[in-house]
């Protein structure tokens, strides 16, 4: 199995059966109801959200304050335990809690976790 998940072969064969599959669709040698056939008209939406950019300013205030007023020390703390947590072999899901309630944001904690764990990069094997 390592050796399969290190040489790619699944992710091939994954890719493989993923485009068999949308061929078959695409060539009707697969029925897929609501895709290639009994398809209902096609509703449009033709407005993408914009978010107002007083909105996006008043949420970058928010943020501010919050770093401002909470307990930098104790969200420090949090972090730390969350890094050490995400080093071992330790459930991540109370450390997680705890920095959320010392009112870490979502990033410092993803920060704390992708410099333990690194980024995924998808290989190419082709």
């Amino acid at each position: 199995m390592i050796k399969g998940i290190e040489t790619g072969f699944f992710h091939k064969e994954i890719s493989d059966a993923a485009y068999r599959y949308q061929r078959e669709v695409e060539s009707d040698a697969r029925i897929v109801v609501g895709i290639n056939k009994f398809k209902m008209e096609e509703v449009k939406f033709n407005k993408t959200l914009r978010v107002d950019e007083a909105v996006q300013c008043a949420q970058i205030e928010r943020l501010k304050k919050l770093r401002k007023n909470r307990d930098g020390k104790k969200v420090q703390d949090a972090l730390e335990k969350l890094e050490k947590a995400s080093e071992g072999t330790e459930n991540l899901m109370y450390p997680v809690v705890k920095c959320a309630g010392a009112q870490a944001t979502v990033e410092e904690i993803c920060d704390v976790m992708r410099s333990v764990f690194g980024e995924y990069k998808e290989k190419t094997i082709f």
